[in-house]
């Protein structure tokens, strides 16, 4: 009897054709054919551009012939690793990378949180929206127009700069030619340039906060501080952990061509980093295996930090990644 029950169930359950199965599949990518094109040149990016290229990533383990080729180049292990880890420069580019990275992250990163909210708080429509297009606007400037403000600003004869100094009775100041000035110039123009820009995604979350919340605290008689402190600022913390994530994922990683266009010899104790290093004898120098295996090293320690910094906010605040 419990075997007739047991076939009378099984053929109560009647297995879907895969006919059916790639219907439903071609009439979802149908309905969704949109979607999926205008993601196309997005995915066709990453692919072409950055996981297509980790195929040469193996050179830094090879003494890499352009003449033989990836394949055919000789194996030689972690040779150019154990070379620039005994590098003289090893822990100058080091301790320059993570200073201006952290130097950035105290000075940068609040900046467009604070603009945010102050751009918030503005009630007049017309002054609010022409005060986000003036912030913004530094961000389209290029990378060479901005450096050569710099260099026309900081200028020790015509730099208006040193002209406020000289007027006040100063001596005139090699800014661009100092190393102990190079950090400050480049994270505070970086300031000027990005905040406005950067108070896009955080303006952005507050729209998304509940006006119920603002309405009840205006009944219970909150001031618009206590407002801020314990309405806005709360509700921004999980997308100032996730931006905060993705830029401690970049803790090694400085922008290679402001760098470039701002620094000379005399300011390589502060200003050469991993990138400008790895342009030098990579590209200059034609060394094409060190500096794979110098930017290889970068990538992994970038992607360590990443994880574990991830790790360690869905442990503590419930706001991570993945």
């Amino acid at each position: 009897m419990v075997q007739k029950n047991m076939a009378v169930g099984k053929s109560l359950i009647t297995p879907v054709p895969k006919d059916n199965k790639l219907k439903k599949i071609k009439k979802g990518l149908y309905k969704s054919r949109y979607l999926y094109i205008m993601i196309a040149p997005v995915v066709a990016y990453y692919i072409i551009f950055h996981y297509v290229p980790m195929y040469g990533a193996q050179i830094a383990f090879k003494d890499f012939n352009p003449f033989e080729g990836i394949w055919k180049s000789p194996w030689v292990g972690f040779k150019y690793f154990i070379q620039f880890f005994k590098s003289v420069y090893f822990w100058r580019l080091i301790r320059n990378t993570l200073g201006i990275n952290i130097y950035g992250i105290i000075v940068d990163f609040p900046m467009p949180i604070i603009l945010a909210l102050m751009i918030n708080e503005v009630r007049n429509r017309i002054f609010k929206k022409s005060v986000q297009t003036i912030v913004y606007l530094p961000h389209f400037i290029s990378t060479v127009v901005l450096v050569g403000m710099l260099v026309s600003f900081l200028s020790p004869r015509s730099g208006f700069i040193n002209g406020i100094i000289k007027d006040f009775g100063g001596q005139p100041i090699h800014f661009l030619s100092e190393p102990g000035w190079f950090k400050s110039i480049y994270v505070w123009s970086g300031v000027w340039q990005n905040a406005g820009w950067g108070s896009i995604i955080y303006l952005a979350a507050l729209t998304g906060i509940d006006p119920s919340l603002y309405e009840a605290a205006i009944i219970d008689g909150s001031s618009r501080w206590q407002r801020l402190i314990y309405i806005t600022i709360p509700s921004l913390i999980p997308t100032i952990i996730i931006m905060l994530i993705l830029r401690m994922g970049g803790l090694l990683n400085v922008g290679f061509e402001k760098i470039m266009l701002m620094y000379n010899p005399v300011t390589y104790e502060t200003a050469d980093v991993i990138s400008t290093y790895v342009y030098r004898r990579g590209i200059l120098g034609a060394e094409y295996s060190f500096s794979t295996a110098v930017g290889l090293f970068n990538s992994v320690v970038n992607f360590i930090i990443l994880v574990s910094f991830n790790a360690l906010s869905r442990k503590i605040s419930e706001t991570s990644l993945w």
